[in-house]
């Protein structure tokens, strides 16, 4: 029977060898064939120092704690007890054999018998985290994830360690008369004492041939599945966090990637020149780079992009893991056509050749064509909230991916919501999406009892104030917005900042467009707006909408604007810590404050981490019960307003904002807010008309009080400020 066990053994451990290096020639074949991309090698030390904090120390995964350590822990279990393998070799052919060097080091024995425990609990854990999943059908995070392949990882790593503590314990068996418990300190009493020497030293071999075995299963297993990347993962997401796109460490939020074409960013300046047979965005598999197959390599299809996608949670067929993984299986069974020269792929399987022919776009549902790998559904789905990215514990991108997936639909393809009509035509002709006159951008000044400074009118320039406030189209424009705009305007007054806005000489930043995947339009009035800017001498801005900050911050240095950037709530919380503006209590008598939760913008919080000065903010209001709702800081849930979102149609499952809004009324609710005023609180106009219009609609439905309203931040500042002068003055809602 040994004979047989080792002969398996060894036989296994040569065909798993063999198909894992074909398998690693496979997987590198199909990423060379991404495009190549630039700026994925610059600091390198920070790069390597950021790669193993992050994969050592586990702090994306941590961000789920229970399943973070217990990942950790089968982590450590899967390289530490690498050795063991060793020694499992050595002991088909001598059941006494010890590591060379090593031996039976005492220190060694423990850690090994440690590891080995721990990721026994470890890998218990997760596996019934896994099982316990399963009955919640479409709200498991593992819905639509292959499943057997998941739980076969699981089940090869708790027999590994199984193996690896019952060898320990026969070990004890065999050797104990040379050495003592202290060597085998967690194990010694698995097996009962007095157990015959040859049959012990035959069931080493026996389970050591097992260990080697499974062991070897698995690279089997893995090497005649190159997709399989729950396993893949292991080995390719060290490098896919190396040559993640920012070298500091940060998820690839904020700033979008640019178009690239031949591996440079496009300058839009030199458009002419561009060759007639370049693809702007990816209408191919093979359009996407190298690092976007690397990502699709990678995905361990765990499913936490999927379980804070605010698409999917509401109903729509967007599950940003899906699309990784379709991407990956296409790009997979599409690599032997790509790889063929041209005149041997008439001989490739059928198969193949079927799935070069199908779009990278298309409906996926078809009667009659070729069904598409991405469905427009899923594709128009995304708010570009950064939700799937911020979890990702591999850092994939899935915003860049779908964004540019939209790009090429509008550039090349003119595919594309037909709602996204109007606003591509108020960007171009009125430079607002609303298609509103931009001689009207100052209307929302014209009822402040103090001047508001335009530049080239009252100020030659920016040199002569200390903020440029950018208003932003929705400031300028919805009539909400306008009272978020002129409270800001009015604290600033209040507080002695000088500040001075563009008026008619602001136009779009071009978020909309760029989320939109019109990258030309963004680029026009992002040009513009850089002309106007430098012309102004601008170095320091202050704005309330959560998009203008975020491509005026991180976009725009990339087009030769570089200014001090802040959001409304940073700055006010600035000069409330200074003493230059104080929020004063309610007057004695009145109905009392306000209970208030906050909603994070995701353009405010996960794409540009300012979590804490709204809340500060609020946290100064003398009277003020605040209350976090469940979701909330980097796992808030968005209000559905971004990715364009906010001028297209909402037709399919729950609307987004409508969910969120149920949240907030109830977190209010739990807090205590009765018939008392009570607010939603946010720091971004696009959420607010969102989160306002669900807010209207359960209150039409007698499912929210008449007394919850929603407001900015800054509204309810200035409420508090303007109490001891007018002690019933409000904030202008």
């Amino acid at each position: 029977m040994t004979v047989v066990a080792v002969v398996l053994a060894l036989a296994v451990s040569v065909v798993g060898v063999v198909l894992f290096a074909r398998a690693v020639a496979s997987i590198v074949g199909v990423v060379r064939l991404g495009r190549p991309v630039t700026g994925r090698r610059d600091a390198p030390a920070e790069r390597w120092r950021h790669m193993l904090t992050e994969t050592l120390g586990h702090t994306r995964m941590l961000q789920w704690s229970a399943v973070g350590v217990a990942h950790w822990f089968v982590f450590v279990a899967f390289g530490a007890l690498f050795f063991t393998l060793v020694t499992a070799y050595g002991q088909l052919f001598d059941p006494r054999f010890a590591l060379p060097l090593i031996g039976h080091w005492v220190v060694y024995e423990w850690a090994s018998e440690v590891i080995a425990w721990a990721g026994l609990l470890g890998i218990g854990y997760l596996i019934a985290v896994r099982a316990r999943s399963r009955r919640l059908g479409r709200a498991s995070r593992f819905f639509g994830s292959t499943g057997w392949q998941g739980v076969y990882v699981e089940l090869t790593i708790l027999g590994i360690v199984v193996c690896v503590l019952a060898l320990r314990a026969l070990e004890f068996q065999l050797l104990g008369a040379e050495t003592s418990r202290w060597h085998f300190p967690l194990t010694w009493f698995l097996l009962p004492a007095g157990l015959p020497a040859a049959g012990v030293a035959t069931a080493v071999v026996l389970v050591a041939a097992l260990k080697i075995v499974i062991s070897m299963a698995w690279f089997v297993t893995i090497g005649l599945n190159t997709t399989m990347g729950v396993a893949w993962h292991r080995f390719t997401a060290w490098p896919n966090i190396w040559f993640k796109r920012r070298a500091d460490g940060r998820p690839s939020l904020g700033a979008l990637a640019p178009v690239v074409v031949d591996g440079e960013p496009l300058d839009f300046a030199e458009i002419e020149d561009l060759d007639e047979d370049a693809s702007l965005g990816v209408g191919k598999v093979e359009d996407f780079t190298w690092k976007g197959l690397l990502d699709f390599t990678s995905c361990t299809e765990c499913g936490r992009c999927q379980s804070q996608c605010p698409a999917w949670h509401t109903g729509k067929p967007l599950s940003p893991k899906l699309v990784i993984t379709a991407l990956r299986d296409h790009a997979y069974a599409k690599a032997p056509y790509l790889q063929a020269a041209e005149e041997a792929r008439a001989s490739l399987p059928a198969a193949v050749l079927a799935e070069a022919e199908r779009p990278l776009v298309g409906p996926i549902q078809v009667s009659d064509g070729v069904a598409g790998v991405i469905d427009p559904d899923v594709l128009w789905s995304c708010t570009s909230c950064g939700a799937c990215v911020q979890q990702c514990p591999v850092d994939i991108e899935h915003v860049d991916h779908i964004l540019d997936l939209r790009r090429h639909q509008v550039l090349m393809d003119a595919e594309f919501p037909k709602e996204l009509n109007g606003l591509f035509k108020g960007l171009e002709g009125k430079g607002n999406p609303w298609n509103m006159s931009p001689r009207g951008r100052m209307d929302w000044a014209g009822d402040l009892p103090f001047p508001v400074p335009v530049v080239g009118e009252d100020v030659d320039d920016l040199t002569e104030v200390e903020y440029l406030f950018w208003v932003g189209c929705a400031g300028a424009y919805e009539d909400r917005a306008k009272k978020t705009t002129r409270a800001v305007a009015e604290l600033l007054h209040t507080a002695g900042v000088s500040f001075a806005v563009l008026g008619n000489g602001e136009t779009c930043t071009g978020d909309p467009a760029r989320r939109a995947g019109n990258e030309f339009v963004f680029q026009q009035l992002a040009l513009e707006n850089v002309e106007t800017l430098t012309e102004a001498r601008a170095t320091k801005i202050v704005t309330s909408c959560a998009h203008c900050l975020n491509t005026l911050k991180n976009e725009y240095p990339e087009l030769g604007v570089s200014a001090e950037v802040v959001h409304h709530t940073q700055l006010l919380n600035r000069l409330v810590r200074d003493g230059r503006l104080t929020p004063v209590a309610p007057p004695a008598g009145s109905v009392g404050g306000r209970t208030i939760t906050y909603h994070d913008p995701c353009y405010l919080g996960r794409h540009n981490q300012v979590y804490d000065p709204p809340r500060d903010l609020l946290g100064s209001i003398p009277g003020a019960t605040v209350a976090e709702m469940p979701r909330h800081g980097s796992r808030s849930f968005c209000c559905g307003a971004g990715g364009a979102r906010m001028w297209m149609e909402e037709k399919i499952g729950t609307r987004i904002n409508v969910d969120r809004t149920q949240e907030a009324v109830a977190t209010l609710q739990t807090a205590g807010a009765g018939t008392g005023p009570a607010a939603i609180a946010t720091g971004c106009p696009f959420c607010r008309v969102m989160l306002s219009d669900g807010l209207t609609a359960q209150q039409s439905e007698g499912r929210a009080p008449e007394s919850v309203e929603v407001l900015d931040v800054a509204q309810l500042l200035l409420e508090s400020v303007r109490r001891e002068a007018e002690p019933s003055a409000g904030a202008g809602r």
